[in-house]
């Protein structure tokens, strides 16, 4: 009975892995030609005490090539030097915009500000904290619109700090996650994208009226909005990696945890047809590890469980080989053999901690 149970979940579990494999080893990305238009693009980026990484931004943003854009930035009550050196470079550079929130809190208040101050259709959003991989970045991620695609996920990446276990977990679930979702978006079934690199259009924000179906939740301003907005047609994917961006991750395993506590806490708001595949995914991944350790316990002597383990591991570590390679972390395939279960294990702790105690904060 035990090898049975491991069977039907190892074979569900496969199942997702060759749904994943389509996308990731069966499909290019494209190449895309940078758009000459004078289409203008608004960037909008909020800042909540991030002086240490503002300059490095600023430059990077400015520096884009693309020839009409403005850039919006949100400072949310910040009690560093993040104002001060938004206004000193806002006087340098005419095209950036400067929200200084005074009653409102919050992320989501403040991309609403700065959604309803946009001058311009197309809006590209970045984290204070992030960097885009090249000056092509707004013009990669923009020349995705269409006139039915008012959504372009992007990727967003972390910095590498070796000798970091945390900082290779981050890492590896950042693109675990990104296997996930950008597979489904291929596949016409979009749940969800990251605020570090995400762009739709200010018609599909006003006609959702922005963030009210999940206002009352401090999170999700990045994957609520896609996963209640994406339809069959109107999300676009862009893989170019001179269109990803790089932030810096949590150095402490507490405010990692307090992030990713926030990121999950907002899971069951998705759409019960994205709760359900994403729910069996993870049981199947957690079924597998459990049964097989299970069944190794036992010492159950037939052929059957040795050919199940191997399949299911060689066929894991083909496709995070693809998706590592394409979202440029070819390093971190090495160590999903044993990141993946540890992953798992974090993420039940998590669940049980939204549980017990929901999580509050949004920064």
């Amino acid at each position: 009975m035990l090898v049975l149970l491991l069977a039907g979940f190892t074979l569900l579990n496969c199942a997702y892995y060759l749904y994943f494999s389509r996308f990731w080893i069966f499909s290019k990305e494209s190449k895309t030609k940078i758009s000459k238009s004078d289409s203008g693009v608004s960037i909008i980026s909020c800042v909540k005490n991030e002086a240490p990484n503002l300059p490095a931004l600023l430059e990077s943003l400015v520096k884009q090539n693309y020839p009409v854009f403005e850039i919006i930035f949100v400072n949310d009550h910040s009690t560093d030097h993040s104002l001060d050196i938004l206004n000193a470079f806002a006087l340098r550079k005419p095209n950036i915009e400067i929200i200084n929130l005074q009653s409102t809190h919050g992320k989501k208040a403040g991309i609403t500000q700065a959604v309803h101050k946009a001058q311009y259709d197309k809006l590209l959003l970045i984290d204070a904290d992030c960097i885009p991989a090249s000056p092509d970045w707004l013009g990669l991620m923009t020349e995705k619109f269409t006139k039915k695609k008012q959504i372009v996920l992007g990727y967003g990446g972390y910095k590498t700090y070796k000798r970091s276990v945390l900082n290779t977990l981050i890492r590896f679930e950042t693109l675990f996650t990104a296997m996930q979702y950008f597979a489904y978006a291929k596949a016409k079934n979009a749940y969800m994208g990251v605020g570090r690199n995400l762009a739709y259009t200010k018609k599909l924000f006003n006609r959702a009226e922005g963030f009210k179906k999940h206002l009352h939740h401090k999170a999700g301003d990045d994957d609520l909005f896609v996963n209640q907005n994406a339809t069959r047609e109107n999300v676009a994917i862009c893989l170019n990696p001179d269109a990803f961006t790089r932030s810096e991750p949590e150095k402490s395993w507490k405010s990692w945890f307090i992030q990713k506590r926030r990121h999950i806490g907002v899971s069951h708001l998705y759409k019960p047809k994205h709760q359900l595949q994403l729910g069996l995914f993870y049981i199947s991944q957690l079924a597998f590890y459990s049964l097989a350790i299970a069944s190794l316990t036992v010492g159950y002597g037939s052929i059957v469980l040795p050919v199940l383990l191997i399949f299911r591991e060689l066929l894991v570590l083909r496709v995070i080989v693809k998706v590592s390679i394409r979202l440029k972390e070819r390093n971190l395939a090495l160590y999903t053999l044993i990141l993946e279960p540890f992953m798992i294990s974090v993420q039940m702790l998590i669940f049980i901690s939204n549980i017990v105690v929901k999580p509050q904060r949004w920064n």
